[in-house]
């Protein structure tokens, strides 16, 4: 019997075997599903219209986690080049080496003049100055599940029974009890028997280990997500996985072990907790619809009449994609953190939720 978090680590990351490290296509119409990058350059080049400014100030660099299929990397370096605001240098972080060869493949194709500047590593850089870029990756740090009985937390686990994977429960170990209990607290009451929900146990540690690495600079986290209040609702009793498989939503992490994605929605409080307590302000916290209209988006439409009918309408698709609630607008969420004399990017200047968290 492992715990959850065991058994996503191995079905997402296992060498050779995981979700991130086979050969499978991931992202596009013919992976599993699409990111904002994919929909349309418009989220890159947005991005790149906040990232400028910072880069410039600081004369740094971008470092990107997880960069999928390479194609916001592709779009902030020819948005940076237009503005002239090309970084010093641009890192990715990636666990995947098959992602890294698509990537680079991606870059050389696309930006031959500029993937010079990139560089893959597999570790934090030293004292970072620059920007750094996070879309969809703390959606896929590995959780632990935990069942609230009325006198215990219990600890959500994976075991193995006539030749499927079955889940099994046993009490919660005392990180992820007083976890469950500090969240009890910050709601303002016992959970009822048999709730059931998801921690992230490795989030502290990634945002501090993060903001160790940056010595000044604005960090853009763009996933899924919610506030503590709203993750930990009464009506929210069977928490919030959600894996991917061919274009298809659900809630089974037990099935197509290393062939599916397996992800949780993001506790958006939890990483503004972290920040804070690791020395960075948070720059603001908006949909991602109000990020892209705050951050420039009308200036990317300025030649729309002048583009054909058909542009027209696929653009519009794109936009409405990206922004509407029922599409990405409403549930994807940025979070930026400043650390340094860093200046506050306009796309948090309306609407900001961070009073929420």
């Amino acid at each position: 019997m492992i715990g959850l978090a065991e058994f996503m680590q191995h079905a997402l990351y296992a060498p050779g075997l995981g979700y991130y490290t086979a050969g499978n296509v991931k992202f596009g119409g013919s992976g599993d599903f699409v990111t904002a990058p994919e929909i349309s350059p418009l989220f890159g080049r947005v991005l790149a219209q906040q990232a400028a400014p910072s880069i410039r100030a600081l004369q740094g660099g971008i470092l990107e986690f997880g960069a999928g299929s390479g194609a916001l990397a592709v779009t902030l370096l020819k948005t940076l080049a237009e503005l002239d605001a090309l970084p010093a240098s641009y890192q990715i972080l990636e666990v995947s080496p098959e992602l890294c060869a698509r990537q680079q493949e991606k870059l050389i194709a696309e930006v031959p003049e500029l993937a010079s500047i990139v560089v893959w590593i597999d570790a934090l850089p030293e004292k970072f100055r620059g920007v750094v870029v996070a879309n969809e990756v703390l959606d896929a740090l590995p959780v632990e599940r935990f069942v609230r009985s009325p006198d215990d937390v219990l600890q959500l686990c994976v075991g193995y029974s006539d030749g499927n994977f079955v889940y099994q429960t046993r009490p919660a170990g005392t990180p992820l009890r007083q976890q469950v209990l500090d969240i009890e607290a910050k709601i303002g009451g016992q959970f009822a028997d048999g709730y059931t929900s998801e921690v992230s146990l490795g989030l502290k540690g990634w945002i501090s280990d993060l903001l160790a690495a940056v010595d000044e600079g604005v960090v853009f986290l763009f996933d899924y997500g919610v506030t503590c209040h709203e993750y930990y609702a009464a009506e929210r009793d069977l928490g919030w996985l959600r894996c991917h498989f061919r274009h298809h939503a659900h809630n089974e992490p037990l099935i197509y072990p290393g062939i599916q994605d397996i992800t949780a929605w993001v506790n958006f409080s939890g990483v503004a907790d972290a920040a804070f307590a690791h020395g960075a302000e948070i720059a603001g916290f908006v949909t991602q619809a109000l990020f892209l209209m705050n951050g420039g988006l009308e200036n990317e439409l300025a030649d729309f009449a002048a583009l054909t009918q058909v542009e027209q309408i696929e653009l519009s698709r794109q936009i409405k994609l990206l922004t509407l609630p029922s599409e990405m607008g409403e549930h994807f969420k940025c979070m930026g953190l400043c650390k340094g004399a860093v200046q506050v990017p306009d796309a948090f200047s309306f609407g900001d939720r961070a009073h929420n968290l």
